[in-house]
């Protein structure tokens, strides 16, 4: 399946709801389950939290197609506006997990040259989160190198602590994309936070595609294109620290609950990393792409 969250209209104050997407078609899940007599979350949140028993429900009332599906409960595309899928509990990025990342790093960034050992993490606060066709906040007076990074995000499905590699794909609910914007020049004594936190700086979605339609996302084609020019171009199969590997590390000691998004790293391409450095300005749209998923469109505003 592939979710989303959406609004029927394009105003922030039109009730944000769970749907499926099918071609030029997005179906009101809870509407349709209504309708079947069958209660159903409304927000994707809530959904994966319920566990199997929700996807299984939703599976079988998309089934008919939709000549089954009632009028009411479903709608084009071009008529509703996709937002960020969920309001994640945590999102963990993981930086330097591509080689040739590793290497242009080392040189504009002045991180290490060697590849690292074990995943090197951070983390993004919920407030970081944006949706499709939703700014990102250029603010002059803190920044004049915000940066782009395309990511797949890997959204946790059940409870891991403390699980093995083996164990880790059993925790998945499904695939995204997360642009892990940056500003290069708020790195305080080396830590993240700041840097990677900002308001706006997790543009998230456009969907949510369940672990069973990607069948090996550990060899899916991304890329990004700042004004339509493409600037990274690379392979999941490229990780440094393969999604299982991520898992295990990260539930060695902290639980990743339902909803948790792991951002898993950027390949080679940002803009610190361009011969003279390249960054973002208002005006600017950022497109980030991941095989199976989608786009995920940005523009970049002036928030002064």
């Amino acid at each position: 399946m592939r979710l989303v969250t959406f609004t029927a209209d394009s105003t922030d104050g039109s009730p944000h709801r769970l749907g499926a997407q099918s071609d030029e078609l997005v179906v009101d899940l809870a509407s349709l389950a209504a309708r079947a007599g069958v209660q159903l979350p409304s927000d994707l949140l809530s959904f994966i939290q319920a566990g199997a028993w929700a996807r299984e429900a939703a599976r079988g009332l998309l089934a008919g197609g939709p000549a089954a599906w009632p009028a009411d409960a479903v709608h084009r595309s071009d008529e509703v506006s996709l937002r960020a899928p969920l309001r994640p509990g945590k999102i963990i990025g993981v930086g330097l997990n591509y080689v040739e990342h590793v290497e242009e790093s080392s040189r504009s960034l002045d991180t290490d040259k060697e590849r690292p050992s074990r995943p090197v993490l951070f983390s993004k606060p919920a407030t970081a989160v944006t949706g499709p066709g939703q700014p990102i906040l250029h603010n002059a007076d803190l920044t004049a190198q915000l940066d782009w990074e395309c990511e797949l995000a890997v959204v946790i499905g059940r409870t891991a602590f403390r699980v093995s590699e083996e164990e880790a794909y059993d925790h998945i609910f499904g695939f995204s994309i997360v642009n892990d914007i940056s500003a290069r020049d708020q790195r305080r004594s080396g830590q993240w936070f700041f840097s990677k936190g900002q308001d706006s700086y997790a543009p998230f979605g456009p969907a949510v595609v369940t672990s069973d339609e990607i069948p090996d996302p550990m060899d899916l084609d991304l890329s990004l294109r700042v004004n339509g020019v493409t600037k990274q171009k690379s392979n999941t199969r490229h990780m440094l620290f393969p999604i299982a590997r991520l898992i295990a590390d990260i539930s060695s000691g902290v639980t990743l609950e339902p909803g948790d998004v792991i951002a898993t790293g950027s390949p080679a391409g940002v803009g610190a990393g361009m011969v003279p450095p390249e960054f973002l300005h208002p005006g600017d749209t950022v497109e980030a792409t991941v095989e199976g998923i989608g786009t995920l469109a940005n523009p970049v505003v002036d928030a002064r």
